[in-house]
């Protein structure tokens, strides 16, 4: 660890580490990214629209926002680096990177990834370019994370070749639709396919749903979805399809074709499997959600820590002094563990983000195994993310006190637009359950619907246990481990290996006893497999959440090991130490009653705790400055009298007479 007398953190090192292999595009977005883009406080609904509409057109193209389009059409070909673009510009505005979101992560990326090479070479340039906006409509107001039950059809008609898209009832409108209020001319609408008399599941379609002049296309209903908490500068909206006649053509057909006469077929022919091979395409958006979820906790904690290094509260009995924010315990207490999660979260997304670079960025056919885990590691990591963001901003908040309720300040509107990320691109209750059904059922080919487990279908009895899969960093996992000395309680809770143990038998102790409840609920409810399920929800989703620490915990040990530099690997080192003990604190419960650790033990971890925190107190601001975020973007009133009120504090300090200090 590094100290003030030798030590000394290179801050260009620590951005380095951070900014890991797509830096270029973090770089290009620091620098290009001015004024401009920043949010406005006090703006209208209307207002706010007709702003990030202007400056989603204004965006350079060289930022690489659309850089997943192969080269062919004006992309770059580089999914990993239109992930990190989003990321780089919810710092700036969630509006715009949710805008920018829908336009080329959802509606383009559908077109691209359910489409075949002439809906690629009709609409792709237009999409990129920004001369088509669009929308991706898939939510309804009765069906959000259940997708596989949606109840729009799109029924085929081989006298006009012609398929019929229809809205049943106000249940199946489309709803909460970013684009679809004022700017969509167009819309990827998922519905069920109904061909030569049956159903085969859901499909999407590419449907014009606005005129030149922008007025709704015959059939077409189209509202606004109203006032919001945050995101104002979003269009939110819905849409109803009232008989609207579709062409054969417009079917988005890589995973399913309709022939002239209404044959259907498929590649894939199982429709469960062809569903999750359709939604697995579209995981881009999920990893997106998850980075900008972090990349806003990252402005909340610099916020807050810059501020906790200004701010003064209370004297001490020995000096007239006021104290800093930061130099009080139960201030560390809030923000360090948070920013400890935060970079461990970071290096899990860079991981996550680097996976989906390689799987989906190649032009060979993609390893259905490694989809279903990437599948798996996008929701358990999309979920811990944007539950984090929500805690820790609302805590940036609170430790900013009446400043940090301010819209000026930032914060409050970091807290407003990131509160829908627990719920848009899938519900986090049900990306957990997602999560753990990976892990139950070993990726089984045979998927059930996302509705809490409820198909007859899946047969408990054979769930088995699974071996653990080790994350990208198999050999220096094990290497620690196994280099673990002794008996639990004769290792120091700073010791790597045994930290990683201590995860990975948590997980592993739960797992296996998720399986045994459900081989005993199979036994007595066989006939009944949604109680079999419903009786131990609140178990998996406790099995999916250690799942993802100890992935988290992985990434990190992994980030560390990659980093040359021996000053910032040694803050790292305690970071991670922050990270893992903060984890076992929380569940102190669970260890205990498992008799994983002995009270006095766990006693212990709280007074290494609290040991760490005064160990980086001097090193928060480090911390958060190798985040590398422009004091501009951070776009805080508060912050601007940095330099003035360091200056009148240290004339404070100086003088010893608070009277003496100017107003």
């Amino acid at each position: 660890m590094p100290d003030h007398a030798s030590g000394h953190i290179d801050l260009a090192r620590l951005q380095e580490v951070l900014d890991g292999p797509w830096a270029e595009v973090r770089n290009a977005h620091r620098n290009q990214l001015d004024a401009r883009f920043l949010p406005v406080y006090g703006e209208t609904g209307d207002q706010a629209r007709e702003r990030i509409t202007r400056l989603l057109t204004a965006l350079p193209v060289e930022l690489g926002i659309a850089s997943a389009f192969p080269t062919e059409y004006g992309g770059s070909s580089d999914v990993g680096g239109s992930i990190v673009a989003t990321e780089m510009l919810a710092q700036v505005d969630l509006s715009l990177m949710v805008k920018a979101g829908v336009q080329w992560g959802l509606f383009g990326g559908a077109v691209l990834a359910l489409g075949t090479r002439r809906h690629h070479d009709a609409y792709l340039r237009d999409i990129i370019s920004g001369k088509i906006f669009g929308c991706f409509a898939m939510t309804e107001t009765g069906h959000g994370s259940d997708v596989q039950n949606l109840r729009t059809t799109c029924t085929y008609d081989p006298q006009t070749q012609t398929f019929d898209l229809h809205t049943p009832h106000e249940a199946a409108r489309k709803d909460y639709i970013g684009n679809a209020a004022r700017d969509g001319r167009m819309a990827v609408v998922f519905a069920q396919l109904v061909a030569d008399g049956r159903r085969h599941g859901v499909h999407a379609w590419l449907v014009p749903i606005r005129d030149a002049q922008g007025n709704p296309l015959p059939g077409v209903t189209i509202g606004d979805a109203g006032a919001k908490a945050g995101l104002l500068g979003v269009d939110n909206g819905r849409l109803s399809f009232d008989h609207v006649r579709v062409p054969r053509d417009m079917l988005l057909d890589r995973y399913g074709q309709v022939a002239q006469d209404g044959t259907y077929s498929s590649p894939i022919e199982n429709d469960s499997r062809r569903f999750f091979t359709m939604l697995g395409t579209l995981v881009r958006g999920r990893v997106s959600v998850g980075g900008a979820a972090s990349a806003a906790t990252r402005s909340a904690l610099t916020i807050a820590v810059r501020y906790g290094d200004i701010r003064r509260q209370f004297d001490t009995p020995e000096s007239d002094r006021e104290v800093l924010l930061n130099d009080y315990l139960a201030h560390q207490r809030k923000l360090l563990p948070a920013l400890a999660t935060t970079y461990a979260l970071h290096f899990a997304q860079a991981q996550l983000v680097a996976a989906v670079h390689e799987v989906q960025g190649g032009d060979g056919p993609v390893d259905e195994l490694r989809q279903r885990e990437l599948e798996s590691r996008a929701a358990g990591l999309k979920a811990a993310q944007t539950w984090h963001a929500t805690r820790t901003i609302q805590m940036c908040r609170e430790a900013c006190g009446g400043a940090g309720y301010l819209a000026e300040n930032r914060l409050p509107g970091l807290k407003a637009d990131t509160d829908v990320f627990t719920t848009f691109e899938g519900d986090n209750t049900v990306l957990l359950q997602l999560v753990a059904k990976g892990l139950l059922t070993g990726y089984r080919d045979e998927f059930g619907s996302l509705d809490g487990w409820g198909r007859a279908s899946f047969v408990a009895e054979q769930v088995r246990e699974m071996v653990l899969e080790r994350t990208e960093a198999r050999s220096v996992i094990e290497r620690l481990i196994s280099a673990v000395p002794g008996r639990d309680e004769e290792v120091a809770v700073t010791d790597r290996g045994w930290q990683l143990k201590v995860f990975e038998d948590r997980e592993a102790h739960l797992l296996d006893g998720a399986v045994r409840r459900l081989r005993n609920g199979a036994a007595t409810k066989k006939d009944r497999p949604f109680d079999i399920f419903n009786d131990v929800q609140d178990h998996v989703l406790t099995v999916a959440a250690a799942h993802i620490d100890r992935v988290t915990l992985e990434a990190f040990v992994a980030g560390i090991e990659d980093t040359a530099d021996p000053q910032v690997r040694a803050l790292l080192s305690r970071v991670c130490d922050l990270y893992a003990l903060s984890v076992i604190e929380a569940n102190k419960g669970w260890f205990l009653e498992h008799g994983r650790l002995t009270p006095a033990r766990s006693k212990a971890i709280t007074g290494v705790v609290n040991g760490l925190l005064k160990e980086l107190r001097p090193y928060m601001r480090t911390l958060v400055d190798g985040f590398a975020i422009p004091d501009a973007w951070l776009h805080c009133a508060m912050l601007r009298e940095e330099p003035h009120r360091q200056e009148t504090m240290a004339a404070h300090d100086s003088a010893g007479d608070p009277q003496a200090v100017p107003a």
